[in-house]
């Protein structure tokens, strides 16, 4: 799946979304439908996520490794893939060295 390199005619916040002491940052775009989606970086270390809302996370650079919730399973992604995280679920993120770029984008049901 290809990622877009660039989205044009959106908003996007300027506050941005931080987590874990600024190890996870994002930033919000909104389309012109109201659609949403996240722009962010993931520094190295270990995070939780949960969902309200189904989500895909596309990696645009770097690599990480993903548990979903209810899993033992670890599963590797490099940039230019993505995954699928169902609705109400979670996930816990990985990223051993460098920086993980991603979109996240709300997946309607």
């Amino acid at each position: 799946m290809a990622q877009s390199a660039q989205f044009d005619q959106v908003s996007v916040l300027a506050k941005a979304n931080v987590y874990f002491d600024g190890k996870v940052v994002s930033h919000t775009v909104i389309f012109p439908d109201g659609s949403k989606k996240t722009l962010g970086l993931i520094y190295p270390g270990t995070y939780h996520f949960g969902t309200q809302k189904a989500e895909r996370m596309e990696l645009v650079a770097g690599s990480a490794s993903v548990v979903f919730d209810g899993t033992d399973l670890r599963q590797d992604y490099a940039e230019g893939t993505s995954f699928d995280v169902p609705a109400n679920s979670g996930f816990s993120i990985t990223v051993a060295e460098g920086i993980c770029e991603y979109i996240c984008s709300y997946i309607e049901s």
